[in-house]
């Protein structure tokens, strides 16, 4: 499994939402949603890269690269520790 900053290094050589959606494809391929505490229910990484989609359409000021990793990891973590 790939962290934030391995991620971020392999699409630094991308920009805007070319290396976005470079990020989000990292991110899909690494899912683990089948496994506890959501165990399937949803997507959680699908329902994470939607929050921030959401947020960054609302002004949120989150970069690409490495600061768009992290938000998602963020979010992803709220996800899995609310449920």
């Amino acid at each position: 499994m790939r962290t934030a900053e391995q991620i971020a290094a392999a699409t630094e050589h991308r920009s805007g939402r070319d290396a976005i959606r470079h990020v989000n494809n990292f991110y899909r391929r690494q899912d683990e949603s089948h496994l506890a505490p959501v165990h399937g229910r949803f997507n959680a990484t699908e329902r994470a890269i939607r929050r921030i989609r959401r947020a960054r359409v609302q002004g949120a000021a989150i970069a690409d690269g490495l600061e768009y990793c992290y938000a998602l990891e963020a979010e992803l973590s709220a996800i899995v520790n609310g449920q």
